[in-house]
């Protein structure tokens, strides 16, 4: 039990002994005192004094006697701010707690509860290799099945790949049009890096082609197009042409990009990858075979990148299995008369009555959408697991999607759809713009990997006085640790609401908030601990401390104490940055503890401790702290160095 509990259910036995008066935990509101203030906890006792009959002020001092009369071991004193009563917490309490915790190697962490979460992240389609984008989902649907287990739940980390579809066939086609044979093996290209340059060469021969048929449009020709397109393209270029379009450049914007992408849908290639699709789904063995080769190249490559991040999984689903499901789906649902058919035979479903539209579930020529496999995948996880909650971790350009999706099932009568979370995300930039996968400008996971473990390297031997004493092999590990651990903290530290930018260079610094700064203060505890001057330190598992705790002794065992209490919070609001800002905050607070000094000499000493008493307590204390540190990047994903 926390302290913070702790005060709420003595709080509730002192107000309804005093007032006779049932009011329950949920009433207590608690929070830390303000610095300003004497006291690590305060109550709000406004609510109260409509049944006290008394002035804030005197309902605070009755309750306030109350507690420390009724619970000394709890509380030791308290002082009263107008309507806020701040309570000292006893240092017995404190020195127990640690006592208790100090050898957990696991804080935080809560005992089964008996349910499952399944938390779907990475999802990436084998068309083209991880880039940056996809590291920030990998790290967040990693750290959040970490903290979901964390809070007691059994966690299910799956992993949708969109292996088919028409971005599929678009690298298939081009491989097939300009490779002559080339494989990984033959051209030394990791497998995902050598699908994605032919979706990039694919892409660039559409422009090529499109700008023909646009450059017709604009000129009023329209024979690349049936009627009904020619007669949309008409009113496109007629209104190019007004005046008030003229002088509005996102008007022009928007009209030209309207007209650029119903010609990229007309060039030859485009026509050529779309019947490809329709022979995949036809099962033509030639393309199935060249499908199934071109993937497994993208497969390897894919487990590479994520043993190289710490990133895994427990259940992989491939939306090339999953889509038929969709299709059971969408015939169930027509025979339900919750779908329904338009005159090219492809089905929809109306939820304009819900506020939204109508939504495509399948083409006229009975190829599926996204949408389709996300309701056949939807139905297979919770008949495999019977979850309570099935999160998606996907950018927040899809919240239209899964509202939809979600719908979709209730309509169906699916009991999958009340446990759908889309756990949305901004999406992440460089200091340079956004990236963009067709012109081949994004940033490949694996060039960032090396760029970071690169700086590490830089960094370290920048910094660092003692090099010698590593190996190479502990070196190259140090390098990976501190560059990937630094990638990720930066990319989760940040509310995943938020759009950001990344800096690879700031995101190392090792006196920012950064990863590398959480690291060391860690490496720092653990070199404390190995320090022979310290002496043979007994068993402390019995250890009771005497003396009066320093301020910022209970500072640090109250910032540890408060750790279960962020992993809740962090599992609350789906957020690792509540975890790795607090990580930040204990790290700050143990360098200060480290670092403090009066008239040059340290005041926290642990070797030089002014007793023996005192330095057994520090070492308890650092002990808590560094496991502490551990676990918490180990919720983001990070490891640790034992030394730097």
């Amino acid at each position: 039990m926390s302290v913070v509990q702790s005060i709420r259910q003595a709080a509730v036995v002192a107000v309804n002994s005093l007032y006779n008066q049932q009011v329950t935990e949920a009433d207590i509101a608690i929070n830390t005192t303000k610095p300003e203030f004497e006291g690590e906890y305060t109550i709000v006792v406004f609510t109260f004094t409509k049944f006290s009959r008394q002035k804030p002020e005197e309902t605070a001092q009755r309750i306030g006697e109350y507690l420390v009369a009724h619970n000394p071991e709890l509380i030791s004193k308290f002082n009263v701010v107008k309507g806020f009563l701040n309570l000292s917490i006893n240092d017995a309490y404190w020195l127990n707690y640690l006592q208790q915790q100090f050898q957990n190697t696991n804080p935080g962490m809560q005992p089964s509860n008996g349910k499952k979460i399944m938390v779907e992240y990475s999802s990436p389609n084998t068309n083209k290799p991880l880039h940056l984008g996809h590291l920030r989902n990998n790290f967040l649907g990693f750290s959040i099945a970490e903290i979901i287990k964390a809070n007691g739940y059994e966690v299910i980390k799956a992993n949708l790949v969109n292996d088919r579809g028409i971005h599929i066939c678009k690298s298939m086609l081009a491989w097939q049009m300009f490779a002559h044979g080339d494989t990984p093996k033959s051209t030394g290209i990791k497998g995902d890096h050598l699908v994605g340059d032919y979706y990039v060469k694919f892409e660039t021969v559409v422009k090529e082609q499109a700008e023909i048929i646009i450059d017709r449009a604009l000129e009023s020709d329209f024979q690349d197009f049936d009627e009904a397109e020619t007669q949309k393209l008409e009113k496109l270029v007629t209104a190019l042409h007004k005046p008030e379009v003229k002088a509005d450049k996102e008007k022009t914007a928007k009209i030209m990009g309207d007209i650029k992408e119903m010609s990229r849908n007309k060039t030859e290639i485009m026509q050529q990858a779309k019947i490809m699709l329709q022979q995949w789904e036809a099962g033509n063995p030639e393309v199935r075979e060249l499908w199934g080769t071109m993937n497994s190249w993208v497969y390897e490559g894919f487990d590479e990148t994520y043993k190289r991040l710490g990133i895994d999984f427990d259940q992989m689903y491939f939306e090339s299995e999953t889509y038929l499901l969709g299709k059971d789906l969408v015939a169930e649902g027509l025979r339900k008369g919750v779908l329904f058919k338009k005159e090219d035979n492809s089905v929809w479903i109306d939820l304009t009555a819900d506020g939204l539209d109508q939504k495509l579930l399948l083409r006229g020529d009975g190829t599926s959408v996204y949408m389709t496999q996300d309701l056949g995948t939807a139905r297979l996880k919770y008949d495999q697991y019977q979850m309570e909650k099935s999160m998606y971790v996907v950018a927040d350009e899809q919240n239209y999607h899964f509202k939809v999706l979600q719908l979709i099932l209730q309509k169906l009568g699916e009991p999958s759809a009340d446990g759908i979370v889309h756990l949305s995300y901004g999406m992440v930039e460089l200091p340079e713009g956004r990236m963009k996968s067709r012109e081949g400008t994004v940033v490949d996971a694996d060039d960032l990997i090396d760029e970071m473990i690169s700086t590490a390297e830089q960094k370290t031997q920048e910094s660092a006085k003692n090099l010698d004493s590593f190996s190479e092999e502990e070196l190259r590990e140090l390098y990976k640790t501190v560059g990937i651990g630094s990638m990720k903290f930066f990319l989760l530290r940040v509310d995943s609401k938020k759009k950001m930018i990344f800096d690879p260079s700031e995101s190392i610094d090792l006196h920012g908030f950064t990863g590398p700064f959480v690291q060391y203060a860690y490496a720092r505890i653990k070199s404390i601990l190995r320090d022979p001057e310290l002496g043979e330190v007994p068993d402390l598992s019995a250890f009771d401390a005497k003396e009066a705790l320093l301020p910022l002794e209970k500072e640090l065992i109250i910032l540890n104490e408060q750790f279960s209490t962020v992993v809740a919070d962090a599992y609350k609001e789906l957020s690792p940055s509540v975890i790795a800002n607090y990580a930040f905050q204990l790290a700050q607070t143990f360098n200060s503890f480290y670092a403090e000094k009066v008239d040059g000499i340290p005041t926290y000493s642990v070797k030089r401790a002014a007793s023996e008493d005192k330095k057994y307590l520090r070492i308890q204390l650092i002990t808590h702290t560094a496991n502490t540190l551990k676990q918490s990047l180990k919720l983001l994903g990070i490891g640790v160095p034992e030394r730097m």
